[in-house]
């Protein structure tokens, strides 16, 4: 019986080869049948999708049509499968589509579709300029063509601004080596978020400085800080403008006294240094900055022992006092300011304060 022979053998009988034409003729008016059904549940909206594509699927199984017909069938449920937002199955769809039909049309567009929105943008170029090839007026790939050159154009673009952002932060990197400078982890973001130091044109780098007011957790900033200024505290504190918390008109400038805080944290490596130096920039990495907070943090709470606190000369550069060995700069310079006429002071100079992060 012809239902039963294996493929490849040739039927013996007439008998059989009318058994075969006529399943053959079946496969063929099923397939017509699925593609059709498959097209109503397209036009019924999203909750069909699936049945169109079991439709579809169908009909390609029955393996009864010519390439023409199968490459439709691909393309359509390319089609399906985009408005679906299956664009990995599209694609496969629209490729098996026009190795069937290399002609096919819709199945160029669908390729560029689901390649567009993949970011594959040359194989989105090189589908969208064959399809052109064959219908040089198709409005469709047209304006499909004019997104992918505004793609490609953005692509090139972050690529150049990462280019730049990448250079600049090894720039940064050597320029902190060269000056034996220990950078750790960056704490008080929520003061600081993500200032960064600045190489000049003269290789003289400009520091963001947060001064800390411990007593009372105040800040204030100075955006930049020429690491060749010295700590000129006539400049940075003016006595006709007082400090609006300090009823007690103890932080004026006769009474202020500037400390770091030595060996605190942990010395960066190169490597997790210029990742924290690229923050913010086209080249950041996101998914590593909120570990780099939490280790931060747990550097700080497993250290012990109280604070040790120095004092800084204000007639030394902010370079003289950042070379310092022990100062580990943790993101940008932080510098304690103190008044000695404060009751705080002695508690202070004694070690029993610590950043509220310890």
């Amino acid at each position: 019986m012809a239902l039963w022979m294996e493929k490849g053998s040739e039927p013996l009988t007439e008998s059989e080869k009318a058994d075969l034409e006529a399943i053959a003729a079946l496969k063929e008016s099923a397939a017509f049948e699925f593609k059709e059904k498959g097209n109503q549940y397209v036009k019924m909206g999203k909750k069909h999708y699936s049945d169109a594509i079991d439709c579809y699927t169908r009909a390609i199984d029955q393996k009864a049509l010519g390439d023409s017909e199968t490459s439709i069938l691909f393309s359509n449920r390319a089609h399906v499968n985009l408005l679906l937002g299956n664009l990995r199955r599209a694609l496969v769809d629209s490729q098996e589509a026009l190795k069937l039909c290399p002609s096919n049309i819709k199945a160029f567009y669908r390729a560029v579709k689901a390649s567009l929105s993949l970011n594959m943008l040359a194989e989105a170029r090189e589908y969208c300029l064959k399809g052109l090839q064959l219908d040089p007026n198709n409005e469709d790939l047209k304006k499909l063509d004019r997104q992918i050159g505004l793609k490609i154009s953005e692509k090139e673009k972050h690529e150049a601004q990462v280019s730049k952002a990448v250079a600049e932060a090894k720039e940064l990197v050597s320029a902190i080596e060269y000056r034996g400078l220990k950078i750790g982890k960056a704490m008080y973001r929520d003061l600081i978020g993500l200032r960064k130091p600045v190489l000049d044109k003269s290789n003289i780098l400009h520091w963001p400085v947060v001064l800390l007011y411990a007593e009372v957790m105040s800040s204030d900033f100075i955006e930049d800080f020429c690491e060749t200024d010295m700590f000129s505290l006539s400049n940075i504190f003016s006595e006709d403008q007082p400090l609006s918390w300090d009823v007690e008109n103890n932080y004026k400038r006769e009474f202020i006294e500037l400390y770091y805080e030595a060996g605190s944290g942990h010395c960066l490596s190169k490597e997790k240094l210029l990742c924290c130096l690229l923050e913010g920039t086209a080249a950041a990495h996101s998914d590593s900055v909120g570990d780099e907070e939490k280790d931060a943090v747990e550097d700080y709470k497993q250290q012990t022992g109280s604070p040790k606190w120095i004092k800084v000369n204000e007639r030394r550069t902010l370079h003289d006092v950042l070379k310092e060995p022990d100062f580990i700069i943790p993101g940008i310079p932080v510098f304690y300011v103190i008044s000695k006429r404060s009751s705080f002071y002695s508690k202070f100079k004694a070690g029993k304060w610590a950043p509220p992060n310890v």
